[in-house]
């Protein structure tokens, strides 16, 4: 049994939030960051860790908007709880760059 197209993307439950801390994540494999989002007062903060090195320093993901899928389960990465997935894309040297809201939108707000 295949699933619709649009009820297949409703399955992800993908949201906005803040980004309002980010250390290195010196226990991955590959170079990480961990990230505490703020997805606002309904949701809370949750945790992700995100291979952004390329691109992004700290100090440059700190209080910037991210999209992020919520409802994929929590894993643990190299001992770190990541409970949503941060969504980016590949640029032209396969570097992520992160997807973010053209504007400014309430925190928690589901992409549809």
């Amino acid at each position: 049994m295949s699933i619709p197209p649009l009820d297949a993307f409703n399955l992800l439950d993908l949201r906005v939030g803040r980004v309002e801390r980010c250390e290195p994540h010196p226990a991955a494999r590959k170079p990480s960051f961990c990230l505490w989002i703020d997805f606002g007062p309904e949701i809370g903060t949750r945790t992700s860790s995100a291979q952004l090195t390329d691109l992004y320093e700290p100090r440059d993901l700190i209080g910037r908007e991210v999209i992020a899928v919520m409802n994929l389960g929590t894993r643990r990465i190299a001992g770190f709880e990541s409970q949503v997935l941060v969504l980016g894309l590949p640029d032209a040297r396969d570097r992520v760059v992160l997807l973010s809201p053209e504007r400014d939108v309430p925190l928690g707000g589901r992409v549809y």
